[in-house]
């Protein structure tokens, strides 16, 4: 078993929880419970890093979903960092939620460097889906 963990720090004005682990039934409420008491404490920039993050089931696809609401209710700021390549556990999430067809709801970026940087535009949906062919506009 892999143990859960979130982390929280600040960059550029924005609250990031690194996350890793399993985000599963029995450990999505912990993230929840971390980014509303994030909002609750006024923080309203928030990169969820999720590049540790080795297996997501409905749960947590759930969390990130629930997270974009609140983010969205209180005019707040809401970015992933999914690795895009690389080995298959470091990729779960991605292709999760592109599998889904979610991906596209949030703003991915590659690293935190560039999840912090207000000039940066986020990565395209269909370039962050593992072995995905490119989509049509």
């Amino acid at each position: 078993m892999v143990a859960f963990k979130v982390t929280d720090g600040e960059r550029g004005g924005w609250t990031v929880l690194q996350v890793s682990g399993e985000m599963d039934l029995v450990t999505s409420p912990e993230l929840r419970q971390r980014v509303h008491d994030a909002v609750a404490e006024g923080r309203h920039r928030v990169v969820l890093d999720l590049s540790e993050v080795v297996f997501c089931d409905s749960s947590g696809v759930g969390v990130l979903i629930a997270t974009r609401r609140l983010m969205r209710s209180c005019q707040g700021y809401l970015r992933l960092i999914l690795p895009a390549r690389g080995d298959a556990e470091s990729a779960h999430v991605n292709r999760v939620l592109g599998a889904l067809g979610v991906r596209r709801l949030f703003d991915v970026y590659a690293d935190l460097g560039t999840a912090a940087d207000e000039t940066a535009a986020p990565l395209p949906a269909a370039s962050t889906r593992v072995g995905a062919a490119p989509t049509r506009a």
